[in-house]
Formats: structure tokens, sequence, C-alpha cells
């Protein structure tokens, strides 16, 4: 139903064969109502989520405001708010969700209001003006004045006297303001807060952060090419890479360091460019400038099956043209089939529909690769 509006004929043809199921329906979908809410609301997640949202409105200020944009992974975030309920809901049950939002590595909780702000009150004149009249410039004057001490004492109190007035919590806003740590300039350290909670950034570059950007950038540019290629997110294939650069040295130590992360999201290693086969049949190629100062190509190709013909040769007793007719009808299979017959049979399978030639096990890892990434890896392990 909520689909209706936007794609009517889609939801009405969905609906009519809905129908020819079930008794008691509407005759259209856009006669029917939308169904009332049941059950009830768990108020205490909506409290959780709105703290994670607030949070990351503050963060997103901070970056914005020093030029930090979100592909830019940060080294660590501080919360600082005296409710551990609070602290709770953002570095440990909604921790996840603000890591990836926010792209920062760690999210550190303090309940110690005072370790990175000062504190100072402000009168609700709105609410205390009508209230006070002629009273209230004494009374002001008392509450502007009062110690950090005293105002962690009337938030936990809810109530304290001036001048003869007894004002409640709702009466005074109670203001926290970022103090930053000694020798720490604000293009290192910046922070913003709401009045209630205060969110720090550590914005200091760090080498391994910036390579992990760096890395970010180079899947992100590859994602898009298999796109643009048609690719399929279920379709296995080799990623290859090439400097552009005089300095060559510097990506490909990037791609080494920010392996396993590459590898996490790609599926497959990024390989460098002088591991293509001859035989490979290439999908497509792109060459990319000016990403962080780098410029490179990309190349995807189909999978390559990598033979080890000395062993394959061992398997028919030294018969050349035998072993080359194994390698010739492994090539011609479809590699997805034949991926999923040596996981069923545990890293080997048994050839036997070539004629005239003995039936033999050819084994992965020990005749051939599935692709040219296992047989590197195999010989750098």
């Amino acid at each position: 139903m909520a689909m209706a509006p936007f794609t009517p004929f889609f939801t009405e043809t969905l609906f009519r064969n809905l129908r020819k199921a079930s008794n008691g329906l509407e005759e259209s979908i856009h006669y029917c109502s939308f169904p009332s809410a049941s059950g009830q609301r768990d108020e205490r997640i909506e409290q959780s989520v709105t703290r994670m949202m607030i949070i990351i409105d503050l963060a997103r200020n901070i970056r914005e405001r020093n030029n930090k944009p979100l592909k830019t992974p940060l080294r660590e975030m501080i919360v600082v708010h005296p409710d551990a309920g609070f602290l709770e809901d953002i570095t440990v049950k909604l921790k996840e969700y603000v890591l990836e939002e926010l792209n920062v590595k760690a999210i550190l909780p303090c309940n110690d209001t005072l370790k990175y702000t000062s504190l100072r009150a402000e009168p609700d004149y709105s609410i205390l003006g009508v209230r006070l009249g002629k009273a209230m410039g004494s009374v002001a004057k008392e509450v502007k004045a009062i110690k950090q001490a005293d105002i962690l004492a009337f938030e936990s109190s809810g109530e304290a006297t001036f001048s003869g007035h007894c004002l409640k919590f709702n009466e005074i806003k109670v203001l926290r303001e970022f103090q930053r740590p000694a020798n720490i300039t604000k293009e290192e350290m910046d922070a913003a807060g709401d009045g209630d909670v205060l969110v720090i950034l550590d914005l200091r570059a760090d080498e391994s952060l910036y390579e992990a950007g760096i890395a970010r950038e180079v899947i992100n540019r590859v994602q898009k090419l298999r796109k643009k290629a048609g690719l399929e997110p279920t379709d296995f294939v080799e990623v290859f890479y090439e400097s552009l650069d005089e300095d060559k040295i510097a990506l490909e130590n990037i791609v080494k360091s920010q392996d396993q992360s590459i590898r996490k999201t790609l599926g497959s290693p990024l390989l460098h460019h002088t591991m293509i086969s001859k035989d490979a049949v290439i999908f497509c190629r792109e060459e990319v400038h000016g990403v962080s100062g780098f410029s490179f190509a990309i190349t995807i190709t189909k999978p390559t099956l990598m033979f080890l013909l000395e062993d394959i040769v061992k398997l028919f007793s030294g018969n050349n043209k035998f072993a080359e007719a194994l390698c010739t009808y492994l090539l011609s299979r479809d590699h997805s089939k034949l991926r999923s017959e040596f996981q069923a049979g545990k890293g080997k399978i048994t050839i036997e529909c070539l004629e005239n030639q003995p039936v033999v096990d050819v084994e992965l890892g020990k005749h051939l690769y599935l692709c040219t990434g296992d047989y590197h890896l195999s010989r750098t392990v």
C-alpha cells in the first residue's frame, strides 16, 4: 500500500493477483485504507535513536566547520555526558551505526563533564523576568557568578536559592563550553554541543588513517567501474591496479598495508597489473587521475585458471599432450560451476571425460589455482 501512490499500476497488478488467492479484499488497492498501528511503542528505543541522531549531527557540524569530508577517516570521537545510560546508547548499543555513519575509528565515553568543559550558568530571562520583576537584576548577577561545583550541585538537586528566591532547574540554563587539553590547537581537536551533550573530534592527521582513506577511494573507483561494466555484486572477478604516477611505490605500499580491508570490501585482493595473465579476458579498464593526489588505472578481468604444468604432466607420466588437453578442457569450463565442483569435492575433482586419456584426480593447490589471486597468495605465504 505504501508503494501504491508511486507505482499505481504495478501495485494494482500485484493486488489483483493476491485477490485470486484471498477472499474479502477490496476491488482495488486504491480503495484500501492504511492499516492502523498495533502494539506498543518502545519509547526507550526511540530515545536511543534520537540521542544517536543528535551525536551524528553535532559531529557532522564539526567536520564541516573544519573542512573534513566524511570520506576522510578520523582517529576518535569523545562523547561527554554525565548520564551513564546516554553514554551506553552511543558507545555500546548503537556504536557500530555511529562509527559507520561518521567514519571514525573509535568512540570514547566520558562522564566527567569538567574534563573537557567549563560550566557557567545563565538565568532564563523569558521565565524569570515575569516572576521576579525588579529582583531580576540581583538574581541574574548571583546566577552568573555561581561556581562550577555549585552548578553541579544545582544539577543534582534541581533547585537553588538566589537573593531569597528559589529557582528551579528549568529556570536556569547550564552552558557547557569546550576546553581543549593543553598544547592542543583548534585544528587538532574541535567540539560541538547542544547544551546537554558535548561531542569532541580528534582531527589530527594519522598515517594509517590517511592510507585507509586512499584505499577507500580506490575501492570506490573499483565499485563504480564494476557497475559501469554491468557486473552483478555476486559476479566473481579479479581486479588489478597500475600506478600512473612517477612515484609508483607510494600507491603500492598503501595497497599492501590496506590489503585486509580491501579484500574484505571487494571480496578479492587488489592485484598488481604485472600479475595479469596473458590468457585473461578483460572486462574493462579505466584510468583515474587526481584522486587524493594519486593517478592509477583499474582493470577488471574474468578469473583466470593458473596451472602448475609440471605437476599436471606428472599426472600423465610425462605426456605433455595429455596435460595440454586437460588444461584446454578446464579452460573451456564455466568458472563458477568448476568452482562449485571443487568446493563439493573438498578441493579435488575427477576428470574422466577426456577421450583416450586416463582418469585423473585434479587438486587445488597441487595442480592448479582457480584465480590469479589464489596463486600469488600461495607464493607469498
